[in-house]
């Protein structure tokens, strides 16, 4: 079985929650004959360290996911999409979340806690899909935001030192 994985900080699954691809470089190749869970587009990810939930994007199939990731196959009354809004924004699924974390240094999800969420009403399967997309297409437009604001200072910065290493040369 070959399995691809990143050599990241979970950025991956930030890349498929924005929509953009937020790192460079190629991903890290994996090869071995034991059983691996892979990701396949689609496939709703959470993750247990992070908390974050995320809809597996095509640039990632067939990356591997390990005990800190939990593979989330909704009801057929749920969009995928608003389920992952629910995961990640809503205030009584955080709050539930948060009352249960373990952990002294480094707090993690648990797979029970996941299990024992209550969600909230449900609005109809076509007001799901309206709020999830909404929410995945803002969440794409911040990333593009910040994007820009980062270039800007590196522009920025580049300038200064630009300006710092003429004044040098005439001193």
């Amino acid at each position: 079985m070959t399995g691809i994985k990143r050599d990241s900080k979970g950025n991956d699954l930030t890349d498929d929650l924005v929509g953009i691809n937020l790192l460079s470089g190629e991903p890290k190749k994996i090869r071995t004959r034991d059983e691996v869970s892979i990701v396949f587009p689609q496939d709703i990810i959470f993750s247990l360290i992070s908390g974050t939930a995320s809809i597996v994007g095509k640039d990632h199939q067939g990356y591997l996911y390990t005990q800190n990731y939990v593979r989330i196959k909704p009801d057929k009354n749920i969009a995928p999409k608003y389920l992952i809004y629910l995961l990640n924004e809503n205030r009584a699924i955080r709050k539930q979340f948060q009352l249960g974390l373990q952990g002294t240094t480094v707090l993690k999800y648990t797979l029970a806690q996941l299990k024992e969420i209550e969600l909230p009403s449900l609005p109809s399967l076509h007001e799901q899909q309206i709020i999830g997309e909404v929410y995945f297409k803002q969440l794409r437009v911040q990333a593009l935001r910040k994007r820009v604001a980062d270039y800007k200072m590196t522009v920025l910065l580049n300038k200064l030192e630009g300006v710092l290493e003429d004044e040098r040369s005439s001193v």
